[in-house]
């Protein structure tokens, strides 16, 4: 990712998870696991012409969040401006609503929205989420 990039507030990921906030009604825990979620957005992004696979994205996943749907980064360049990443892919609000694929959650902290929406922006980017070997 081009340092430009993170200036202007378009990047997706933040790198390193320092914490995730405390559970709550926006942030309960989500049902089922890391790899129900990503096969669940397979299916939304096949139906949808969004390209990927699951390794692709269960390697940036792990990544980004270790599997923790509820992580929040509060330490990088994105939070210092008041728009920390969040979720298991590490989207910012902005990219997440611009990226957002119908017919999932509004919630970032809902894994297969987030899981969806960086992978439409990893897509727009760079061709495909397995094209991404490193945070962006």
């Amino acid at each position: 990712m081009s340092l430009g990039m993170v200036a202007a507030g378009a990047a997706v990921m933040a790198g390193t998870v320092i914490s995730a906030p405390a559970a709550s009604a926006a942030t309960a825990a989500p049902s089922g696991n890391v790899d129900t979620w990503i096969k669940e957005s397979l299916k939304v992004m096949h139906s949808q012409g969004i390209p990927g696979t699951y390794e692709g994205i269960h390697r940036n996943l792990m990544r980004e969040s270790t599997g923790n749907p509820n992580a929040i980064n509060n330490w990088d360049s994105n939070a210092v401006k008041g728009i920390p990443s969040k979720g298991l892919m590490q989207v910012i609000d902005p990219t997440f609503k611009a990226y957002h694929v119908a017919g999932t959650s509004q919630n970032i902290y809902d894994p297969i929205a987030n899981i969806t929406a960086s992978a439409k922006y990893a897509a727009d980017r760079y061709g495909s989420i397995d094209n991404v070997n490193s945070a962006y």
